[in-house]
């Protein structure tokens, strides 16, 4: 593959393509866990999942994208993209490859890393991220699952013990990156430190449930769960800086998946308008509903804009934060709405269990939460704006 930016990113969103239309017609009647086993074996089969990891610990080769050897956000962007325009599966497996393991690339040992981050690459490990609780969603600091130390020197562990909800692949992942308060209660600043957890340890326990779009997902509950001390990922007492840097390098990509919702929303809207007839005219030829495609064009442009600009920011190494929240906020917002115009545009199939708009109406919707809801980005973007 060439190194020059442009060919790569276009390299990788026809990869995407191909996988997305080989793979993603088969996973819409399998089960969840058949679905997103086969999709990260689509995923993993064409090299993408490489891209979750970076090139030194056996992933991708990102020179003429990263300032450094990092997780391109660009790639990601333009894999999730094109995969959510097909499956919405598909691209909560490639990124949660990425999140789950990217903690340990910034902070785990040379001989953790070893051990995991080729698997990850390679797609033969399931990765999972477990930050959010109960009590726990937005605010960091309110993080009640515990780790004790046990034990000195270079023969000491920790026991956890605690509950952590809404993590993505619970059941199937093979190992969770856990934020746990190692000092201090819940409500103070600080105080907790990251954690890699394999999926059969002991006294881990899953419990799952259903949400809006299909996925893996449900609560992990950890009983007296033993880590040792070489699991310990960065140092004791910054976990939450690492976890907000693991959401600080993905978080964009966000913006790029609702853009490929949207854009297949305003693919079947104007699909649909075409081929359909009322009042013995084709429904494309009326102005408001036409007008409401040029709505939807605009703001899906707008947002891959945004999005193609905090990208940039975050691969270059300088200063993103206040590019990411703008794209994050608008993208997932813009994408919402276009979703909700193309189940209008589409009447009572617009709402027909198992149509490719319902669908999308249901996947769309979850973007606005997850990984800082729209609020926290409005928060974030005011802070860096007005201090």
């Amino acid at each position: 593959m060439t190194n020059a930016p442009e060919a790569v990113l276009a390299e990788l969103t026809s990869r995407a393509r191909a996988v997305g239309e080989r793979a993603a017609p088969g996973l819409e009647n399998s089960s969840e866990d058949a679905a997103a086993r086969a999709a990260l074996q689509a995923l993993a089969a064409a090299g993408l999942t490489a891209w979750t990891v970076p090139q030194r610990h056996g992933g991708a080769d990102s020179r003429g994208l990263c300032a450094d050897d990092e997780v391109s956000v660009r790639a990601l962007c333009a894999l999730r993209d094109e995969l959510a325009w097909h499956s919405g599966m598909l691209d909560v497996m490639l990124v949660m490859q990425g999140l789950g393991s990217y903690p340990i690339t910034r902070g785990g040992s040379d001989a953790l890393r070893a051990q995991i981050l080729p698997k990850v690459a390679g797609g033969s490990l399931i990765a999972a991220f477990a930050l959010t609780e109960p009590g726990a969603g937005s605010s960091l600091d309110d993080v009640a699952t515990r780790a004790q130390r046990t034990g000195t020197g270079s023969g000491s562990s920790w026991r956890l013990t605690g509950h952590k909800t809404f993590i993505s692949n619970a059941g199937i992942a093979d190992a969770y990156s856990v934020l746990a308060r190692t000092s201090g209660e819940p409500g103070q600043r600080g105080g907790s430190t990251m954690f890699h957890v394999p999926g059969n340890a002991r006294g881990l326990s899953v419990e799952r449930f259903q949400v809006l779009g299909t996925h893996p997902i449900g609560d992990v509950r950890f009983d007296g769960v033993e880590v040792p001390d070489a699991h310990r990922l960065g140092e004791v007492g910054q976990g939450q800086e690492l976890a907000l840097a693991t959401l600080g390098r993905f978080r964009a990509s966000v913006a790029a998946c609702a853009n490929g919702f949207a854009r297949r929303a305003l693919d079947e809207s104007k699909a649909h308008l075409a081929a359909r007839t009322q009042f013995g005219r084709p429904l494309a030829t009326f102005q408001a509903l036409r007008f409401d495609v040029a709505e939807m064009d605009v703001r899906l442009r707008a947002a891959q804009l945004l999005t193609e600009e905090a990208a940039r920011a975050v691969d270059a190494g300088g200063p993103a934060t206040a590019a990411v929240a703008r794209a994050k906020l608008f993208a997932t917002e813009a994408a919402g709405w276009i979703c909700d115009r193309a189940v209008q545009l589409h009447g009572g199939l617009g709402v027909k269990r198992g149509t490719v708009v319902e669908r999308l109406y249901r996947d769309v919707r979850a973007l606005r939460i997850y990984e800082g809801t729209s609020e926290i980005q409005k928060l974030v973007l005011a802070r860096e704006l007005m201090g």
